[in-house]
């Protein structure tokens, strides 16, 4: 995965803004943060909700990780290149989730489940 993958993931989401952060590219909704490109261009910082940070790094120790300037925020690293297109997805998701309002994330489940 790239960041272009990324950025095709994000921008189906409601509300999203594409932007920088920290001089790198990032993806904001109602302008708070949920992902951005690190500067290494191939890691990716993810907004998660503390409480299942610990779980999805022991289901996921190859593609996802946490260093110690993170170890007091709500984010996780996610290894672009070698995280699957699934997995990737689902963080993005989760992380647009914990950063809009309650009432976009009722409409976009509404909206998805219409759509399937």
């Amino acid at each position: 995965m790239n960041f272009e993958d990324v950025r095709q993931i994000a921008i189906t989401l409601p509300n999203v803004e594409e932007g920088t952060s920290y001089g790198t590219p990032a993806f904001k909704v109602k302008g708070k943060l949920f992902v951005r490109l690190k500067e290494d261009g191939e890691t990716l910082v993810v907004k998660v909700d503390p409480d299942e940070r610990d779980m999805l790094l022991k289901a996921s120790p190859d593609s996802l990780f946490l260093t110690d300037h993170y170890v007091n925020y709500p984010w996780v690293l996610v290894r672009l290149p070698v995280v699957s297109r699934e997995e990737l997805e689902e963080r993005i998701v989760e992380a647009w989730r914990l950063a809009v309002p309650s009432k976009l994330v009722d409409d976009h489940r509404s909206h998805t489940a219409r759509s399937e």
